[in-house]
């Protein structure tokens, strides 16, 4: 009998998040579960690694095709300590998620669900990360359970090209209103940031990050902001080379030599 494909998981809301366990049920069919993630919240860490304390993994439970580590890290800092400490062959997917808020456009480059979808890419694993609109802790992931299995079925069947991995956000709805799934593009736009002035109980002054998203481009309807406004689920193949090509022969051009 052939020996079950291993499939490693991790997530950005701690291995206790609901997303989590959704995830790790959807994904109990295809193969032996290798779950590492971090020991609590560690959202918006994109990339990030620990250099300034020790790492610690603990055993949070086990059963067969099931093992669930925890770690006092970054979701990057997971998926690295599993690649190099844990097991003993490639994993054939990396899943992570389901995020507890959306991970559509340029939050691809805060993430740390997308962190860790791609350090397993920049390993040669092929690597999806999924996130649901919707920040609350015990947000309603039903609909999701209609969608997951075939997703990764897809994945295993099909992998993905070297250096590329996949961005799924799903809308807030229920399954009747769910129109379709639309593979699509990141759209153009940036987090406006403001910083609300506070000041706490002992007089200190203190910041706290708020803001709003601003699409540039709300019309298009290639993009992932378009089409999860429209109950579509997203699915944007997005790549590590950040080379851009466009402007090489330009910047080529460039008087570099002062001649």
């Amino acid at each position: 009998m052939a020996k079950k494909p291993l499939i490693l998981i991790s997530n950005d809301d701690g291995y206790q998040a609901k997303g989590l366990k959704v995830l790790i049920e959807a994904a109990r069919p295809f193969g032996r579960l290798l779950v590492v993630a971090p020991d609590k919240g560690e959202s918006g860490m994109s990339h990030a690694i620990s250099i300034k304390h020790p790492l610690r993994l603990t055993k949070q439970h086990e059963e067969q095709d099931l093992s669930i580590y925890s770690i006092n890290g970054t979701p990057v800092d997971a998926v690295k300590i599993a690649l190099n400490q844990i097991v003993d062959e490639k994993p054939a997917l990396l899943l992570s998620g389901v995020n507890h808020g959306s991970n559509a456009s340029i939050s691809v480059i805060y993430s740390g669900t997308l962190g860790a979808a791609r350090e397993g890419c920049l390993n040669g694993v092929p690597s999806v990360g999924f996130s649901l609109l919707n920040h609350d802790k015990d947000a309603d992931f039903s609909m999701l359970e209609g969608y997951l299995p075939q997703m990764i079925k897809q994945a295993l069947e099909h992998g993905l090209a070297d250096q590329t991995f996949l961005n799924i956000n799903f809308p807030d709805v229920k399954t009747n209103e769910i129109k379709g799934v639309k593979v699509c593009r990141k759209t153009k736009g940036v987090w406006k940031e403001e910083y609300e002035k506070r000041v706490d109980p002992h007089g200190g002054e203190y910041y706290w990050l708020t803001g709003s998203f601003n699409n540039f481009e709300p019309n298009a309807d290639d993009t992932d902001e378009w089409a999860l406004a429209r109950n579509y689920i997203a699915v944007v193949p997005t790549q590590i080379d950040t080379t851009s090509y466009q402007e090489l022969e330009n910047i080529r051009k460039w008087d570099w030599y002062g001649k």
